[in-house]
């Protein structure tokens, strides 16, 4: 999406909250598959989904066009409230009830498709050694964690990692050069 829709769209959001559901449908299908991908638990997967979008839509209106797209700035909502799992250990999403108030928003929070956990297991069967490389990503640090998946299993550019964990580029390719490193010594 470009810079002009997506501030559009920002701006129908600050005026009309239904309009979010947009920014939901838009982007919740691949945040949703980053945090899979990193989690490998389905469940814990769209409880850290629910959080992101929750806080996404509660937070909209803060949003400001710095450069920074809006995905990437749902993106690093994601990488944040992955990291507070993976610091705690165990995920306590704050409660829905407060969104469930706003009118038109529970279509909102059952918008997703029936099928998704399948459409996701099925493209985890396709990656062979998924299993095996999640494995020994695990065992390294969260920082490599982060661009190692942000760059190969979402395809992000160094650029948008960059906005997406508040980074200098440089140290994103650097990090992604050590992490790769590394990972290839495990494997």
């Amino acid at each position: 999406m470009d810079a002009k829709k997506e501030q559009q769209l920002i701006q129908r959001c600050r005026d009309n909250p239904a309009a979010f559901g947009d920014v939901f449908d838009i982007w919740y299908a691949p945040v949703f598959g980053y945090i899979y991908r990193r989690t490998a638990d389905y469940d814990l997967s769209r409880d850290i989904a629910a959080e992101t979008f929750l806080k996404a839509y509660l937070n909209i209106g803060k949003f400001s066009w710095r450069g920074i797209s809006l995905s990437s700035w749902i993106y690093r909502i994601a990488t944040n409230e992955l990291n507070q799992y993976y610091r705690r250990q165990k995920y306590q999403p704050q409660s829905l009830q407060q969104l469930l108030e706003e009118p038109g928003m529970e279509k909102l929070l059952h918008a997703q498709a029936d099928n998704e956990k399948e459409i996701i297991e099925k493209e985890m069967e396709h990656l062979s050694t998924y299993k095996q490389v999640r494995i020994n990503l695990l065992q390294l640090d969260i920082k490599y964690q982060e661009v190692i998946s942000l760059r190969y299993f979402e395809q992000k550019t160094n650029t948008e990692i960059s906005n997406i964990l508040d980074k200098n580029e440089g140290t994103v390719k650097s990090l992604l050069s050590r992490g790769l490193e590394k990972l290839r010594n495990m494997l």
